[in-house]
């Protein structure tokens, strides 16, 4: 935009430089007066006025005026507008001083404008402006807004002086960026400076509590406030509110609550909100009644917040009621609310109320078709995710970061690598700016789609790597069963100075469970408690009596359960459980199995591996009594589930599978199969077979399980050397593991399998696996 060109296009209905005067009144106010925000419509006719006027015919000075207009601009969402103004300056060789610095800083925060940001540091730094506080502060609050929290954090340790605002952004900055550990130093360093925190400062600390859901500071937070405040303000309350309500105190956030005098929006909002997010629905709807009925009314923010918060907790009925009242009460559906109704109907399950919503509006945004894509993902819905996103591609948006992690994770769930490369393809030809969230989905899609080394080379270009990058390498690393490596690569990080977290153990000690590394999974253990002080969580101990189940070492597993600390939870007797199933220990595995019935007596999956226990140990008896309570109970058997990704398309097949519109070809090659396996030397084995049937029964079920089925389908659609890959809901059997061995070797095909726990490569008659999985 020409500033100069606004008087040929804006028509000002003020007419005079008393006019003019009168309405930017704004840019110096008097005590007295108070400031009234000027509208976008007059902050354009009072810009018209200025430029027919020459900026010379009031009382105000030029800078004073132009800073008037880049301030209202900005504050009317119109950063663009002010950052137009701030280049013709610029250009015209205008002096820019310590007061428009930070309107202009900003506007380039709202827009994330991070290469205009640096070029305003860079004239400010030769300028001298860097020695105001303010101006720094400026600098600092638009690198955080930026996402660019290295060049704010050198800023302010840089900083001539420091005022409690210039703690108070760093915080946020850090807050803003889930940097939780930083920002808790920040907070231990103001102390002991003796730097007395502001309310914006302290309620960013509070903030940071309910993020990390520590209960504990923030009590001590709330105590600190309580001994040096007289009195608490709505906004500095509210903030405790929901600091308390989001870590599950809600006994303390009603009673702060109920002790508000004048009680605003965003009070009610952050109490109703906490009782959603502890599932406490009922209670959340009265209240949100009794807000309707003491007459005030929900905005735009609040709905919002409520809405997202049935998405987190999957609280569909309530969700349903808040749009039945925006629909009700002609609440104007804006599309950061509409968005939010299809995220949460997506969350839900509810794929046709999502589409509806989305359906409905008319001027939609990448942030839209996401949610929409979103929500087909949630629901399997795989096809109708991929046609989407095409047409949201035909409709001329640019997908953003957002897009493509959703879809790439889409990708790596069913284990479709073509899409997955597409996808990569994308990405690079509409120049999607990779975060660092968006480099780890496109690592852990290779990864999971069963291209480790395709992950591997990505992971190796990427240098600013996080601890989420490390992760999810390692854990890539270890489903492959490569564990020697995942070991290797985490004394790599160790050497680059990458802290590890709690996460990063579970990783290592799943890659030296699959890979039979006992002895060095037990020093993983006793590193992570030991050298680097982390407490060990129920997690951890589910992998370690994985680690010794798998191996055999049951006794040694069930001490470490008997010698828990804290008590032992489904994951727990479920690693037990399984351990005992693969080693054939009935009396274990019962126990094991009588504690998760008790846990969760609704999971048909306990009792099914109860059952196959028995099925291995000819208890037909106990099989049927199993069989039978769950029937009574309504549950039912989750059936074995086999995709394969073929010219861009995800086949699915489920054992006796005869929906597939190939079927015919498929039983064939079935046969064939059978039969080149036979002249192979393969003998059924049929302990796999969990029903009392005879043996030639046994042995047709086996040939149409999901994964043959799967095989046959890739034989017959993939040219021959062309690698097959499988995902699979459930662990692989035995019998296919074997069978899979010898058709890799009878075919020359590399067939690719992921199980429900791990990857298997089976090559010429082998398995990367080693037969231990």
């Amino acid at each position: 935009m020409d500033i100069m060109k606004v008087a040929a296009t804006e028509k000002p209905s003020l007419s005079s430089p008393s006019a003019l005067a009168s309405t930017i009144k704004f840019i110096q106010i008097p005590k007295c007066e108070t400031f009234l925000q000027p509208t976008l419509e007059q902050t354009r006719q009072t810009h018209a006025l200025m430029v027919k006027t020459h900026f010379n015919e009031t009382k105000f000075s030029p800078s004073a005026q132009f800073n008037f207009l880049i301030t209202s601009y900005t504050k009317n969402s119109q950063p663009h507008s002010a950052l137009d103004i701030y280049t013709y300056l610029r250009r015209m060789d205008y002096e820019v001083d310590n007061f428009m610095v930070p309107a202009v800083l900003k506007a380039c925060s709202f827009v994330s404008n991070t290469q205009l940001g640096k070029e305003i540091h860079g004239f400010a730094v030769k300028n001298g402006l860097t020695e105001d506080v303010f101006v720094c502060n400026a600098l600092i609050h638009m690198y955080s807004e930026c996402d660019s929290v290295v060049s704010a954090r050198l800023l302010f340790d840089n900083m001539y002086e420091r005022d409690a605002v210039s703690w108070s952004t760093m915080i946020r900055c850090y807050v803003r960026s889930k940097l939780y550990m930083e920002a808790l130093e920040m907070i231990r360093k103001m102390q002991i400076l003796q730097v007395r925190p502001s309310e914006v400062a302290m309620i960013s600390v509070i903030t940071l509590f309910a993020d990390l859901m520590d209960v504990e500071m923030g009590k001590a937070v709330h105590a600190y406030v309580t001994r040096n405040l007289e009195k608490m303000s709505v906004q500095l309350t509210t903030a405790f509110i929901h600091m308390y309500a989001k870590s599950g105190n809600l006994a303390s956030a009603r009673l702060l609550f109920n002790g508000l005098n004048q009680k605003t929006v965003v009070s009610w909002t952050a109490m109703i909100t906490g009782y959603i997010h502890c599932k406490k629905l009922e209670e959340g709807m009265k209240l949100f009644a009794r807000m309707i009925e003491e007459r005030i009314k929900p905005n735009e923010i609040t709905l919002l917040c409520l809405v997202v918060e049935c998405g987190f907790v999957g609280a569909l009925e309530l969700g349903k009621q808040l749009h039945v009242y925006i629909l009700r009460n002609g609440i104007c559906l804006s599309l950061a609310l509409a968005t939010a109704l299809v995220d949460m109907y997506g969350k839900c399950g509810e794929i046709r109320n999502a589409r509806a919503v989305f359906d409905s509006v008319k001027d939609t945004d990448v942030m839209i078709w996401s949610a929409m894509i979103a929500a087909y993902a949630q629901t399997h819905c795989i096809d109708q995710a991929f046609d989407l996103f095409v047409k949201m591609r035909e409709n001329g948006l640019r997908p953003n970061q957002v897009t493509m992690t959703t879809m790439l994770s889409l990708c790596a769930e069913t284990g479709a690598l073509d899409m997955g490369k597409w996808v990569h393809t994308v990405i690079d030809r509409q120049a999607v700016e990779m975060d660092m969230i968006l480099k780890t989905a496109l690592l852990e899609m290779y990864a999971k789609c069963g291209d480790i080394d395709g992950a591997w080379k990505l992971f190796r270009e990427v240098k600013d790597r996080d601890i989420g990058m490390w992760n999810t390498m390692m854990a890539g690393l270890g489903m492959h069963g490569c564990g020697k490596e995942a070991l290797e690569l985490f004394s790599e990080m160790e050497r680059e100075g990458a802290r590890p977290n709690d996460i990063t153990f579970i990783g290592l000690l799943n890659a030296c469970s699959h890979a039979g590394l006992v002895e060095e999974g037990k020093l993983i253990f006793e590193k992570m408690v030991h050298a680097f002080a982390l407490v060990p969580k129920i997690e951890h101990y589910g992998c370690m009596v994985d680690l010794l189940g798998r191996a055999g070492l049951l006794d040694e597993a069930y001490g470490i359960i008997k010698s828990l600390p804290i008590r032992a939870n489904s994951i727990i007797w479920s690693a037990l459980l399984a351990a005992c199933k693969l080693h054939h220990n009935t009396e274990l595995g019962e126990m094991a199995a009588r504690q998760l019935v008790y846990l969760e007596p609704q999971n048909c999956g306990y009792n099914v591996s109860i059952s196959n226990i028995y099925a291995v140990a000819n208890r037909w008896n106990d099989v049927a009594e199993v069989r039978k309570a769950m029937k009574n109970k309504g549950m039912r058997k989750e059936p074995g589930l086999s995709c394969i990704e073929v010219n861009g398309y995800v086949h699915e097949f489920i054992m006796g599978d005869k929906a597939h519109p190939e079927i015919e070809k498929i039983n064939d090659m079935v046969s064939e199969m059978g039969n080149k396996l036979k002249e192979a030397g393969y003998m059924a084995d049929t302990s796999a077979v969990l029903r009392n049937i005879d043996e030639e029964e046994k042995e047709m079920a086996l040939n149409y399980h999901s994964e043959k089925l799967a095989i046959a389908f890739g034989l017959i659609s993939t040219a021959p050397g062309t690698p097959i890959q499988i995902v699979k809901n459930l662990r692989v059997c035995k019998d296919c593991h074997t069978a899979t061995k010898l058709l890799s070797k009878i075919y020359q095909r590399v067939i690719i399998v992921r199980d429900r726990k791990r990857f298997h490569h089976f090559r010429d008659g082998t398995c990367s696996c080693g037969d231990y999985w």
